[in-house]
């Protein structure tokens, strides 16, 4: 496995005590990563990982350059790539717990008539749900890139929405 953009080592850290080994590429060297490299331009072979991750990187590139850099991701990936962006649409968390069955929950999207503008804030130069970048659009430009499997948003952290795509 390959992790662009590791942030605290969590993702490997994990992995390690499942036995999954997984290496690290960051642009910056003081987060220790494994290799140091733009994701616009990793420095491996076609196919080299089984699985590609970066969470929550993409938005921090326009939004070209981040379909560039899912490309880079996509060409180094055997099988799978899995990313996370973050979603700026509203949801209401809903959970209930059924006897027998256990917890139920869902993500209730909240109404919205306008998507808001996305404003550059230093950090995220466009996030899903935003004008311009509706998730529809966003799964059809990665979409031409890799095979869109699944996308979800996960109830503990709905802002951070999840892709799975495959390159076979």
């Amino acid at each position: 496995v390959l992790e662009i953009g590791p942030g605290g080592s969590l993702l490997k850290n994990i992995a390690a005590s499942y036995g999954v080994e997984v290496q690290t590429v960051d642009l910056d060297p003081d987060l220790t990563p494994d290799f140091t490299a733009s994701v616009e331009q990793l420095p491996f072979a076609n196919d080299e990982y089984d699985v590609v991750c970066a969470f929550q990187v993409l938005e921090h590139l326009p939004y070209r350059n981040a379909l560039k850099a899912f490309a880079e991701i996509a060409r180094v990936a055997r099988v799978n790539c899995v990313i996370s962006l973050p979603d700026s649409r509203r949801v209401w968390r809903y959970c209930i717990h059924i006897p027998r069955i256990g917890p139920v929950e869902r993500l209730i999207p909240r109404p919205q008539f306008v998507r808001p503008k996305h404003e550059f804030d230093g950090q995220h130069y466009w996030e899903v749900g935003k004008r311009g970048f509706a998730l529809k659009n966003v799964v059809e430009d990665f979409g031409k890139l890799a095979n869109l499997q699944a996308t979800y948003r996960v109830t503990e952290n709905p802002y951070h929405r999840f892709f799975r795509f495959s390159t076979t």
